[in-house]
């Protein structure tokens, strides 16, 4: 039985598909992990971030620092 005589060279082309709509499925595709400890950023660690990029002045923080220590 010979395999590359032609009858069976589509079914190589379709093994290839196959693995690579499998690895695009496990890479590309965003799904969430079961069991995976996913940790919240409070609203300070967010104040803290947009302070350190400089997107917000001293003032502002500060404001903004002081509203969320009075809701607690």
């Amino acid at each position: 039985m010979h395999f590359y005589d032609g009858h069976f060279g589509g079914m190589h082309l379709i093994w290839w598909i196959i693995w690579i709509i499998l690895l695009a499925w496990i890479f590309f595709i965003p799904t969430d992990i079961p069991y995976q400890k996913t940790t919240k950023e409070s609203p300070l660690d967010i104040l803290k971030k947009r302070f350190s990029k400089g997107e917000i002045s001293k003032e502002e923080f500060e404001e903004s620092k002081k509203i969320l220590n009075s809701d607690n």
